[in-house]
């Protein structure tokens, strides 16, 4: 599965995930957390990482950044991130030129990255190669700000070791002034530099991890659940600083909530984890509209619509697998409405939807083509004409652009309209393509204009 919905902007790729496998523990009881994963997180897009709590959205997190602690152990697979990763003077990376090879020349050399266009495995890259990488092209923010920070240093401290590890030419002033900015950026004063993490409340303790994560102008930015824990007002507030980030910086970012009503508007494309497997994959107004794994319909029908007539929330019943002893098949069969014999005891693979370009994707067996699917999981897409549309074409009249407007999304995903969030983040988003054409991305800025009361209730997070 990959994240391709931002290709129509013309992005190339930063990260590609291929195969990542990831276990904790070794031998016969090794827990399998993450299994053949594979995403693409495109430049300048922001890729949604949901799935319930345990499903392995942060390990795959960790695995990618080489963070991963003991007992958690790579088993296979590839993280390449492109561009920026050979030192100065060092060729573009040819075809088939292998990664690992480019990773030592770089290490040989002993130069320091430069914005280079190269290609290296994250997997194979040694110590030096990894610390050079991190927080200047990779950064993450932590899920848990207060145990991310150190307790007994203060925040001005912590702000400018990133910079004098990585910034060597900046003297001392230019390192407290390039921290000043960068509180001040995430709307923190200058006076806090000299502060301890517990003396700042959650919501600054969390901006101090982004304005941490940001110090360098990384090209992609990992963020892991950046607002759990914060009340909702506090939410609001941080989202809309990094959707003004964002767009300012133009980095790419990979969100991870367990929240998919708030990434249905902050991300261009979702993936949707399960048990260590991802499940699904499309751009995000396809997954929301028109879902095509049992899976992300229950994650749909889990969160209340907010227009249109009070229906009973029908959730997912049962719980997530323990994956010390995971079910034969498909992982999700005990508690899929539509399970088949075949969904007992073989795995599904990841299907293509559309055209491989477009990147819509499911593991499901419903859609092997061999299968009718049922009405829940063939909603029309966005865009798709219904066959009574089809007739209206020659008065330009296209269908799917509203919800509920001949897609038959609320059939779909119990909605029946969008969220308020959603709305607003029509107005500024720019109309949705007409079938046959390549989506059209939204911005991480759409969803958090100040001002709109709707965007301010995403933003938020749905309350369940």
């Amino acid at each position: 599965m990959t994240g391709q919905g931002a290709l129509s902007r013309g992005g190339g790729p930063l990260i590609e995930v291929r195969g990542l496998r990831v276990d904790y523990g070794l031998g016969p009881d090794a827990v399998h957390a993450v299994i053949d994963a594979g995403l693409t997180l495109v430049s300048g897009s922001v890729l949604g990482l949901a799935g319930e709590s345990g499903s392995g959205k942060s390990t795959l997190a960790y695995a990618m950044t080489r963070l991963l602690r003991a007992p958690g152990i790579i088993t296979g697979g590839q993280v390449l991130l492109h561009g920026g990763t050979g030192p100065p003077g060092e060729p573009a990376a040819q075809p088939g030129a292998e990664p690992a090879a480019q990773g030592a020349e770089a290490a040989a050399q002993g130069a320091e990255p430069a914005a280079q266009a190269g290609v290296i495995d994250l997997m194979t890259a040694d110590e030096r190669q990894l610390r050079e990488l991190r927080w200047s092209r990779i950064a993450v923010v932590m899920q848990s700000a207060m145990h991310a920070l150190n307790p007994v240093v203060t925040i001005g401290a912590q702000l400018t070791d990133v910079l004098e590890a990585h910034r060597l030419r900046m003297d001392r002033t230019e390192r407290r002034q390039r921290a000043v900015f960068l509180l001040e950026m995430v709307g923190i004063s200058a006076d806090n530099l000299r502060r301890y993490p517990h003396q700042l409340s959650g919501g600054m303790r969390q901006r101090v991890m982004i304005a941490m994560a940001l110090a360098l102008e990384p090209a992609v930015v990992i963020m892991d659940e950046p607002t759990t824990a914060l009340d909702v007002v506090t939410q609001r507030e941080i989202l809309t600083e990094l959707a003004a980030l964002q767009r300012d910086l133009a980095f790419a970012v990979l969100f991870i909530t367990h929240d998919l009503s708030l990434l249905v508007e902050l991300a261009d494309s979702i993936a949707v984890m399960y048990a260590g497997r991802l499940l699904e994959h499309a751009a995000a107004s396809d997954l929301y509209r028109a879902p095509r794994h049992p899976y992300t319909l229950g994650l749909l029908r889990s969160f209340p619509p907010l227009h249109g007539p009070r229906k009973p929330l029908t959730g997912i019943p049962g719980s997530p697998p323990d994956l010390r002893t995971p079910p034969p098949g498909c992982p999700f069969h005990p508690r899929c409405g539509f399970a088949m014999d075949v969904c007992r005891t073989e795995v599904p693979a990841a299907i293509q939807l559309r055209d491989p370009g477009n990147g819509r994707s499911a593991a499901c067996w419903l859609h092997d083509g061999t299968r009718e699917v049922p009405a829940e999981l063939a909603v029309p897409e966005p865009g798709t004409p219904s066959p009574g549309a089809a007739m209206e074409a020659g008065t330009g009249t296209e269908t799917g652009t509203r919800p509920g407007a001949g897609t038959g999304a609320g059939a779909g995903t119990e909605a029946g309209a969008e969220t308020e969030a959603g709305a607003a983040a029509k107005l500024a988003a720019p109309p949705e393509p007409a079938a046959g054409t390549a989506p059209v991305t939204r911005q991480l800025t759409a969803a958090a204009q100040l001002g709109e009361p709707a965007a301010a209730q995403d933003a938020t997070g749905t309350m369940r």
